[in-house]
């Protein structure tokens, strides 16, 4: 068995304006010369993702279309990227993907669906990606929803409710709606996506743990398996954005 990290990952830079309305916008490749699949795991992060695969071939419980969109998450989508294979990827909070005429969020959970090429969705990602970014700041020329801002700056249900206006029954059916989980599900899904980033950024895993308002790294920790199926320490060594890479073997399929 032999150990690739080689697959390609980068952000690319969004204008402020986007704050609360799309998370990332990304591109992933995999060398042609390695082996014929990758496997990856993609860690939950609250997220609808709108992807157009250019070249090669992807797997996530089936074999996937060249664009297509995959739902919130919450336990790690095991993925097969084949060699050669290249994407553009746009990350989008639920709201932003709702208010775009997307499919609630409920209807395809942990798995993905295929967007029609001739669609409205697909245009947003139909150029190179500095080209997606100006024109997404077109279609987002408001401010997020209150619940979304609310979610994405406060720590608690509570919190949430109050910040948005809501009763907590009323933030319920909310969730129940538009979302298909839990107001508190899914505020453990945000807290993941920034400690991720975070065991990247710190020296230490005790001051991962700290920056993110854990009791303590063993809290952290059982939350890094529950959601993302790996300790902090493999995220840490293993982590290329949202993916955590695996040791694989080359093979055929």
């Amino acid at each position: 068995m032999r150990c690739f990290r080689a697959m390609r990952y980068a952000e690319l830079p969004l204008p402020s304006s986007l704050h609360g309305h799309v998370a990332a916008l990304w591109t992933a490749e995999v060398p042609k010369d390695g082996p014929e699949w990758v496997e990856q795991e993609a860690v939950p992060d609250g997220c609808v993702e709108l992807i157009v695969r250019h070249s090669g071939r992807s797997r996530w419980r089936r074999e996937q279309p060249p664009l297509f969109a995959a739902g919130l998450a919450t336990t790690p989508a095991k993925l097969e990227l084949g060699a050669g294979s290249r994407f553009t990827g746009l990350k989008l909070w639920p709201w932003s993907w709702h208010a775009l005429g997307g499919t609630p969020c409920r209807a395809f959970a942990d798995d993905w669906i295929a967007v029609d090429p001739g669609s409205p969705l697909a245009a947003l990602v139909a150029d190179e990606p500095e080209a997606i970014a100006a024109r997404l700041a077109g279609h987002f020329d408001s401010e997020p929803p209150a619940l979304g801002l609310a979610l994405l700056e406060e720590a608690s249900v509570g919190a949430v409710a109050r910040r948005a206006g809501l009763s907590h029954r009323q933030l319920q059916r909310a969730f129940e709606r538009d979302f298909g989980l839990p107001p508190r599900s899914y505020l453990r899904l945000l807290r993941l996506k920034d400690a991720l980033a975070e065991v990247g950024d710190h020296p230490t895993l005790a001051d991962a743990a700290a920056a993110q308002g854990f009791a303590d790294q063993a809290h952290m920790a059982r939350e890094f398996r529950s959601l993302a199926g790996v300790p902090p320490s493999a995220a840490k060594a293993r982590a290329k954005g949202p993916f955590i890479q695996a040791p694989i073997n080359s093979r055929s399929g």
